[in-house]
């Protein structure tokens, strides 16, 4: 008896969000946030909540506003949460990994508003939740930026010692 290899089909939702993720690498902004934005109106506020998170996070990446990428990053955090709220059907594994970019980017947006508060609030969450990440080049690339991001904070004013990050090294004499 020959053994089947169950193949998963290709998610084409994933795929054409990520074809016009590679517009937008290629440096066509603006073409891209159209795309992703008719993408949104053809799915819809109740759409499968895998697809509107990975969407939101993208359209975030697309604006020039920073209010606006926050309105976007928001939704991609809650359309996560839908994911992994207990909800029959849901699949909390399937975006563990997601969180600590969600929470980096959030992080990100407040520090662009001049909310520094909320970033740090977001940071300490990207922080722990990056226990979830591989150890990969994309859980390295997160844990770097989440570390970078840490440092512009501090160099903003935060005093060392403030227990939301790792304490900055002295140099040695």
């Amino acid at each position: 008896m020959a053994e089947r290899q169950e193949q998963t089909a290709p998610d084409a939702v994933l795929t054409r969000i990520g074809q016009v993720v590679m517009l937008h690498h290629g440096g066509d902004r603006e073409e891209a946030r159209r795309r992703l934005l008719d993408l949104w109106t053809e799915m819809g506020e109740a759409g499968d909540p895998l697809h509107r998170c990975t969407l939101a996070h993208y359209l975030a990446d697309t604006q020039d506003d920073p209010a606006d990428e926050l309105a976007w990053d928001l939704r991609a955090l809650s359309a996560a949460e839908e994911l992994t709220d207990g909800r029959p059907g849901a699949d909390p594994s399937a975006v563990r990994g997601f969180y600590p970019s969600l929470y980096l980017n959030l992080a990100a947006d407040y520090l662009k508003l001049g909310r520094c508060d909320a970033a740090r609030s977001h940071l300490t969450l990207a922080r722990r939740a990056s226990g979830a990440l591989a150890d990969d080049g994309y859980g390295a690339g997160v844990r770097a930026a989440i570390s970078r991001l840490e440092l512009r904070l501090r160099e903003d004013g935060t005093p060392e010692g403030d227990g939301w990050g790792p304490p900055r090294q002295r140099p040695t004499r």
